[in-house]
């Protein structure tokens, strides 16, 4: 048997380093580094061996090569949750033998929403539910609080992988909800419960299991406080799917996005609103991001943007205001803030509209984060209504991205975007020239078609 090595990983990103350091080399915290010691891999390679004691995994047999054109496969079989949103985030279901990482924030509604999935789908797909955070009073207790009806699911405190799989192999359930990943732990191992060693083996015990038996799991995990998953990154390397939830504290509504997954798009996004009795998906997110608008303001620009596989309005708000400063603050909340610098460049450079000694504010309203270019035109529009002080025309929508020489670049996907404006009842688009549609596609909107930033400008008013 190897030698036990020790090794000093970061409890804040999980990367492993031979030596102590203050910082982390590759998140930059500091004095986040602990010491942890290495299992021999014969030791560490023994699940094998403890999956066959647990009952659940035979002789395994050797691979053999085989042409690809030889592999016989099938379209992967979905099972509804009952939710549409969580569906539509999962990529039309639950699929067979699939492992999904949800992450987020304390009390954000992670074990909330997993268990009203596991209550829904238990007439169809029975589930074991295991907590290793709470009693079994306190799950029953939620579950009732929540006015679920929980025949056919089963809930088991234990975080001990092996006696997880044991009880697994029993009662063959379709589903495993494990909450949390990091209170789980395996005697293969004699490191502390939550530490790197013992989250990636744990997971990757339960990642073999849902592969070899076809049953479908659920980890929950915690986050760090830069918001991402605690622990090893090849936790999130080894799962199918990597979901979070997002929220804005005193909020609310809940947005769950997905990061990772193989079976359907990535980025895309579900919204929910949390009550009495858990979460309710909300199937009409533009409605919801714009139920706070009260007519045209100025610094305020509705946009079109694209989330995953659906289009989304959402309001671009600016704030221009004189800088008592040297050097004139830019804040970006739900963009990028360098793009935001680069925006108003161009502004000044192709627009003719210099806020060189001006502070400018940008709030995405809703605690959605931009990610797409098609912002860009919004943005713009909104900063130099607050600079004007003069709001948009009523009904307006604009997206678009601007580029460095001042030309209006297309984006995907722009019928669609209009398509939800008219929805919405928006009766104006100012669109890339690219992006406008066929004359009389949309009749009850008026489509204004530019290609150049002064264009756009103008046709603001």
């Amino acid at each position: 048997m190897g030698k036990a090595k020790t090794a000093y990983v970061c409890s804040d990103c999980g990367a492993s380093f031979s030596k102590w350091q203050g910082q982390c080399g590759e998140c930059g915290g500091w004095n986040t580094l602990s010491e942890f010691v290495v299992e021999p891999a014969a030791k560490a390679g023994g699940s094998v061996a403890a999956s066959r004691r647990s009952g659940w995994a035979g002789q395994a047999d050797a691979p053999t090569v085989t042409a690809l054109k030889d592999v016989r496969h099938a379209e992967e079989a979905r099972v509804g949750t009952g939710i549409g949103e969580f569906d539509r985030v999962l990529g039309g279901g639950l699929v067979h033998g699939s492992v999904v990482l949800v992450g987020g924030d304390p009390g954000i509604g992670k074990s909330t929403l997993l268990l009203q999935a596991v209550s829904l789908m238990a007439p169809r797909l029975p589930g074991l539910y295991v907590t290793g955070e709470e009693s079994l009073a306190q799950v029953a207790g939620r579950a009732a609080r929540l006015g679920l009806a929980v025949d056919g699911v089963h809930a088991l405190a234990e975080t001990c992988v092996e006696h997880i799989l044991q009880h697994a192999a029993k009662m063959r359930p379709g589903l495993i909800v494990a909450d949390s990943v990091q209170t789980l732990w395996t005697e293969e191992l004699s490191a502390a419960p939550g530490s790197v060693s013992q989250v990636r083996e744990s997971a990757a015990r339960l990642v073999r299991y849902a592969k070899e038996t076809g049953t479908a799991v659920f980890l929950v995990g915690h986050v760090t406080k830069e918001g991402g998953i605690a622990g090893p990154r090849v936790l999130e390397h080894m799962v199918d799917a990597v979901l979070y939830f997002e929220g804005e504290s005193g909020s609310r509504f809940r947005v769950l996005r997905a990061f990772k997954n193989r079976f359907g798009a990535v980025n895309e996004l579900g919204v929910f609103a949390m009550g009495d009795k858990g979460l309710r998906e909300v199937a009409n997110p533009s409605a919801i991001f714009l139920s706070g608008s009260r007519g045209p303001q100025p610094g305020s620009c509705v946009m079109v943007t694209r989330e995953g596989t659906r289009p989304l309005l959402v309001e671009v708000q600016a704030l221009v205001d004189a800088s008592p400063l040297s050097n004139p603050r830019r804040v970006a909340v739900g963009m990028e803030g360098n793009r935001l610098a680069m925006l108003l460049a161009v502004l000044h450079r192709h627009g003719g509209v210099g806020v060189g000694d001006q502070d400018v504010f940008v709030n995405v309203v809703g605690g959605i984060r931009v990610q797409e270019t098609a912002a860009d035109l919004p943005v713009l529009l909104a900063v130099l209504s607050s600079l004007r002080d003069r709001p948009l025309a009523e009904h307006t929508v604009a997206f678009g991205e601007v580029g460095l020489s001042g030309e209006i670049r297309p984006v995907p996907n722009g019928e669609e975007r209009l398509k939800e404006a008219a929805t919405h009842g928006f009766k104006r688009a100012i669109v890339p020239k690219a992006n406008a549609p066929k004359r009389g596609a949309f009749k009850e909107l008026d489509v204004i078609a530019v290609e150049r930033l002064g264009e756009a400008l103008e046709a603001a008013g």
